[in-house]
């Protein structure tokens, strides 16, 4: 009888609880400061309280200071924006680089797990804030590494050496708006479609600044349009891609590019490549623009091939997204 009398407490007590919801849980804005004047000190606390699949639009608003952690947005979470206080003053960084010793393996960790930032998530926004890389050259060093589809980056900066961006999942769609972008060897590279507009590009090296890998069945890889290449002052040899893999597609129009590009323009990586690499190009201007030395299975776009090749064209897919 005294055991039926306590199960009927307890389940009594149980039962009378209600949760609240977190208070979190709502369309306001986070803040995050290093200074403890937020909500949180650290980039990865913020985005651990945000609910899955949210339906509304969050922003984590990050103030100004320097955040050395190595941040994940999980693919459960969409629909958050990420906006910094200042784009230089504002930064995330870490310094990872291939070499560094993996404990499970005892090898070297690899470029993919170097990331300062990696998205694996869908509808992410990323705004007025630096992803950094600042290991030494001392291998591939990934600053932003993507997986998620729909992910915008509007005034930003990615600075790193080797491998800067990673693109890094077939089929998705990524725009960056007014971005700065530096490094040395492929510094943006990988599988993804990726529109950038009106972005500078730094070349910190005599090297390669992309290294698509575009899949065949996937028609367009990265496009550079109104975007402005820039060199440090001892570069002198600057290619403007090589195909990581077969049918890699990159296309430079309406760009400013200086004259440390080379006369070629593209590399082939490995010689069979020239038969599928879908280098393209289309009223550029500048010093490194001249077209009559470019190797011969690059193409020159017509304007009305040019004409076609807009935002909604590039990112159509069965789910629209107008970035």
């Amino acid at each position: 009888m005294m055991n039926r009398l306590l199960q009927t407490i307890i389940f009594s007590l149980l039962a009378g609880i209600t949760y609240a919801a977190s208070p979190y849980d709502n369309p306001d804005t986070i803040v995050v400061a290093r200074d403890g004047t937020g909500q949180f000190r650290n980039i990865a606390d913020a985005i651990e309280v945000c609910r899955a699949f949210m339906d509304y639009h969050k922003v984590i608003y990050i103030k100004k200071g320097t955040y050395k952690e190595k941040v994940i947005i999980p693919q459960w979470v969409q629909n958050i924006e990420l906006c910094g206080e200042s784009r230089e003053e504002t930064i995330i960084t870490y310094d990872d680089h291939a070499n560094i010793l993996y404990p499970p393996t005892g090898l070297g960790m690899g470029t993919f797990r170097t990331y300062t930032v990696r998205v694996d998530a869908n509808h992410i926004t990323f705004k007025n804030l630096t992803i950094e890389n600042n290991a030494a050259r001392l291998g591939q060093a990934v600053a932003l590494h993507t997986q998620g589809d729909c992910l915008k980056f509007i005034n930003c900066r990615f600075l790193g050496h080797q491998d800067t961006i990673y693109t890094g999942m077939e089929g998705t769609r990524l725009f960056f708006d007014h971005c700065y972008i530096e490094g040395t060897t492929d510094f943006i590279f990988g599988p993804s479609t990726a529109w950038f507009e009106q972005c500078t590009i730094h070349c910190k090296a005599n090297s390669y600044i992309t290294a698509a890998s575009t899949p065949k069945h996937i028609p367009f890889g990265y496009i550079f349009n109104q975007c402005t290449v820039t060199a440090a002052n001892d570069v002198q040899k600057v290619y403007l891609g090589r195909p990581w893999r077969d049918y890699g597609y990159t296309l430079f129009m309406h760009c400013n590019l200086p004259r440390q590009i080379r006369p070629e323009g593209w590399h082939h990586w490995q010689k069979e490549r020239e038969q599928t690499a879908r280098y393209l190009e289309f009223e550029n201007t500048g010093e490194g623009a001249a077209t009559d030395k470019r190797v011969a299975w690059s193409r020159q776009l017509t304007k009305k091939e040019a004409k076609a090749i807009t935002l909604e064209k590039v990112f159509q897919r069965n789910e629209e997204w107008h970035p």
